[in-house]
Parts: structure tokens; sequence; C-alpha cells
């Protein structure tokens, strides 16, 4: 990623949070910062090896680099962009961000409107590959295609976007009343999805209890005590089935580890 774009993304950061910071501790809005950045940079660096499903060509990467972080050669099967570019998920936290920065907050109109300026008609997300009305049942399209890859989320869509986006929101909102209420509004501009809000809404929780309290190795906890609250805030049908999902999760991390130990000990 280019240094200028990353000065750039920082300025904008900071104007974004201006307001938000004022009653902040600085290190409340360095970690708010961070999270806009972090998230920014971490999609751009993944992004040459975006969805590469084929686990046996993933192990293969990573025998040649162990460090794949911002691989000048993409492996995604899918669409190739220019390394240091934003996956569409990228896209959409910056969409996101342009929004706050704008209007001062979330402007759910505003920022349909611009939504729909990047990713429509016109722009570069515009090709055949990318239109949602497209023939299905004719050839299909030789991949990967030159150029970014447009998600079509819809009613029913229960892809991982929210999540992916939402760091400008909840950095913007973090300790206020209404960061799950934002969250929800943004995420249904393209997710109008009770299982994707949900799942997206806990991960909010998570990102807000880091930018608040910094690293805590009893975020888990907490998070999962809140989802737990009769009294929770922005309550979801869906946030039991969420705790048995993160539990799950962890479940399968902690197995994971074990087996990495002893790969380790092993060896």
């Amino acid at each position: 990623m280019d240094r200028p774009f990353i000065e750039e993304l920082q300025t904008t950061a900071l104007f974004v949070l201006h307001s938000a910071v004022i009653k902040m501790a600085s290190a409340v809005a360095d970690r708010a910062i961070g999270a806009i950045v972090g998230s920014a940079v971490a999609d751009a660096a993944a992004q040459p090896l975006h969805w590469v499903y084929d686990l046996q060509k993933l192990k293969g990467i990573l025998a040649q680099d162990s460090n794949p972080e911002f691989r000048s050669e993409s492996a995604n099967p899918f669409y190739r962009r220019k390394m240091g570019e934003q996956s569409c998920y990228g896209d959409q936290a910056y969409v996101l961000l342009e929004n706050l920065s704008t209007c001062g907050g979330l402007n759910v109109e505003d920022l349909k409107q611009r939504t729909m300026k990047f990713f429509g008609p016109g722009s570069e997300y515009d090709t055949p590959i990318n239109d949602p009305y497209r023939d299905k049942t004719g050839p299909r399209p030789q991949l990967p295609i030159e150029g970014p890859w447009r998600q079509s989320s819809c009613e029913t869509d229960c892809q991982i976007d929210g999540v992916a986006k939402l760091a400008p929101v909840v950095a913007f909102y973090a300790g206020k009343p209404d960061m799950l209420e934002k969250v929800e509004q943004a995420v249904r501009v393209t997710q109008n999805s009770d299982e994707c809000v949900a799942e997206t809404l806990a991960a909010a929780r998570f990102l807000e209890h880091f930018i608040l309290n910094g690293p805590d190795p009893r975020a888990l906890d907490a998070v999962l005590n809140q989802l737990n609250d009769p009294k929770r805030k922005q309550p979801q049908d869906l946030d039991k089935a969420v705790v048995g999902h993160i539990h799950q999760c962890f479940q399968t991390l902690e197995v994971c580890q074990v087996h990495s130990r002893q790969r380790c000990t092993e060896s």
C-alpha cells in the first residue's frame, strides 16, 4: 500500500473522528483511528490471496512465502487488482468512512447514494460479470477477471460484508449509547438480513470493547455477558444462536492451537 494513501486515510480518519473524540481519552482515540486504518491496511494486505478456497493451493503459496501480506503476484482465483488496492469489502468500508466524514455521522440516505455511485452504473465495478441480472445460463465467465469483484448483497445475503466494513462506524460511535443502532442501520443498507445483522452487531461489540479498553483477555466474557443480558442494547432474536456460534468458533480455535503445539513438539 502506497504511503501517501495511508497518510490520506489517516487524515480522513482523524477528520471523521474529530467530533467524536473531543470527550475521549487520547489512548481511546488512537485505538479508534487504529481500527479504521488497520482495517484498510489488513484488507489491502490480504487482497492478493482473497477467496483462495483451495487449501492445498494456499498451503503451497504459504510454503513458498510464510509472510504473504501484500503479495506482489495475485493468486486470487476470482479477480485481480493491483497490490495495495482494496477488496470489495475494503471499498465498502471506505464509502462508509466518507459518509461519516461528510455528514458528521451516519446518514443512511447519503450512504445509499454514495454506495450506488461507487459500485453502480458507470463505476469501475460496472462490468458484465458484476451485473446481477446477467444471464446465468450462458457460458461461464473466464476467471479471474481483471478489476474488482462486486458482491451481490440482497435481502437474504449473509456474507461477511457487514463485519468487514464496520470499523469506521464503530470507531465513530464507540462508547455512545446508539452505537449498535447505527451499525444496524449501516448494515441494512446493503444486507437487510436479520442473521447478518445479529452476527455483525456481535462483532461490533467486540471491536467497541477493544477500542474502549485496549487489550483485554476478558473481552470474550464481556461480550458474551452483553449478549446474554435480558436488558442488552439493540437485542436481536438470533442473539442466542450467535452466542452458540461464538462458543463453537473458540472451541475450534482451541483444538487448532493444541494440534499446532503438538506438531511443534514433534518437530
